[in-house]
């Protein structure tokens, strides 16, 4: 047994690791940054199987994964202990269609919106309304001076009124490109010589775009342009729509709510295909239409205990657009559905034989608190079709090889970024295990439970000493 510890504290010595715990730090100003997470059941987001492991990381990295063997408890003395015995380790989650507040980089706000993703073990967010001040949140979330999940950021909205001719959209490209912005952000409301600009700009500046897909584009002529990813499934169910139906396209309503009963589910393969040959993702955001567009009683969402940590005000408006949405005399429940099964229908076949899925959940929009709705979205894929593997992929490896970052983040390996989120129970049984995570791990930064549980409670507060008189 001696020769095992010698071994795991040999592995672990280039770490530059001090002593913590019951020890102390032979130099009292020496930071302990190696951790070892100890006898852990390691998922293996790749192939589902589960081995049971040491992982220990340093420099915000994972630096070894070593196999457990017998009477191995002390081996971790060199470095601080987090007691994995028991329970479940996965990579953090992406969040690919995040919203980020449009203030300074250190403002209260943007802490508490960027800790509620971390709390349910979301450690990459996709923010999907770009502003400048993300750039310099950006730069110091790189640099590790706040705590946050790594950001990706797109450029402010073009859209039918900020993008009005392909000479301005040709300026706008280039300008963001210059600026420093992950991508490009499509509205609605393009029209199609301007969408085809900014196609051909943002290919010659070798830029990609991402979002929506207005109405005088067609989701048809969208895949083609190789978008790098399609939101919401957006313009997939007009697709359905056979030519012979004649809708005027701009009728549509919520997403192609309207044409529901005028679909043709048989066109489906078609449109996947054509998602795999030009290779475009899709980012289904499926709590959108589960909870904002769902029958479900505005009030009771209202009343959901994760709403405690969102202002006042933000909930009333919340409240008002639901309800706007679903009282009006074109919704009803039986459409819903109908409209929900096409969907999933979409969803299933997208995963199965198009290019891929990618997990988002459009928070902080009507009723997705951020972080909370992540685990709204896991279920909602679940109830698509999706196995929970199948889940956690569109949440982790599919986000890296989106980025082209595979190796860096999105799986548990030597080398990856130490982002990762460790659980009571085993979420390949059932998804809702990714819920209350016992600890979370950004870029080498432990978030125990009881910190999360710390700052929640303080955001809660923080949220009632603002909404009072």
């Amino acid at each position: 047994m001696k020769k095992h510890i010698q071994l795991f504290a040999i592995l672990l010595l280039p770490f530059t690791i001090s002593s913590c715990g019951s020890k102390k730090s032979t130099e009292e100003n020496t930071k302990v940054t190696a951790k070892v997470i100890a006898n852990v059941n390691i998922i293996d987001v790749r192939t589902g199987h589960i081995s049971k492991g040491h992982v220990a990381i340093d420099s915000g990295k994972i630096q070894q994964i070593l196999p457990v063997t017998e009477d191995e408890s002390e081996v971790v003395e060199e470095a601080e202990l987090i007691n994995g015995e028991g329970k479940y380790l996965v990579p953090g989650l992406a969040e690919m269609h995040a919203h980020i507040p449009s203030v300074i980089w250190n403002d209260p706000q943007m802490e508490e919106i960027l800790f509620l993703y971390l709390s349910n073990g979301v450690t990459t967010v996709r923010g999907m309304l770009g502003h400048p001040l993300h750039l310099e949140l950006r730069a110091k979330v790189d640099s590790m001076e706040i705590l946050s999940p790594r950001v990706y950021t797109s450029s402010p909205s073009l859209n039918g009124s900020t993008v009005t001719s392909p000479e301005m959209a040709d300026k706008k490209i280039r300008q963001y490109k210059e600026d420093g912005y992950d991508f490009l952000k499509l509205h609605p409301g393009i029209q199609l010589p301007v969408f085809d600009q900014i196609v051909k700009t943002a290919q010659e500046v070798n830029i990609p775009f991402a979002g929506h897909v207005s109405t005088s584009v067609g989701i048809r002529h969208a895949l083609e342009s190789g978008y790098a990813s399609i939101d919401h499934v957006d313009g997939f169910l007009e697709g359905l729509v056979p030519k012979s139906a004649n809708v005027n396209p701009t009728e549509n309503g919520f997403f192609g709510y309207n044409f529901t009963y005028k679909t043709d589910t048989s066109l489906i393969p078609e449109l996947v295909q054509l998602s795999k040959e030009n290779k475009v993702w899709v980012v289904p955001t499926q709590s959108l239409f589960t909870r904002w567009f769902s029958p479900i009683p505005a009030d009771e969402l209202a009343n959901e205990p994760e709403m405690k940590y969102m202002p006042t005000e933000v909930i009333e408006n919340w409240v008002k657009s639901k309800n706007e949405l679903t009282q009006s005399k074109e919704y009803n429940s039986s459409q819903w559905e109908k409209f929900m099964d096409i969907r999933k229908q979409l969803i299933r076949s997208l995963n199965s034989n198009g290019y891929g899925l990618l997990l988002g959940s459009d928070a902080p929009q009507v009723f997705n608190v951020p972080g909370f709705s992540i685990q709204h979205e896991l279920q909602a894929m679940v109830d698509a079709g999706l196995t929970p593997l199948e889940v956690l992929q569109i949440g982790t490896i599919n986000p890296a090889k989106y980025f082209h970052q595979e190796g860096k983040f999105g799986e548990i390996s030597k080398g990856a970024s130490a982002d990762l989120i460790l659980l009571d129970k085993n979420p390949l049984g059932d998804i809702s295990n990714m819920q209350d995570p016992a600890g979370v791990m950004v870029r080498g930064e432990w978030l125990s439970r009881e910190m999360i549980d710390k700052k929640l409670k303080k955001i809660e507060e923080d949220k009632y000493s603002k909404s009072s008189p």
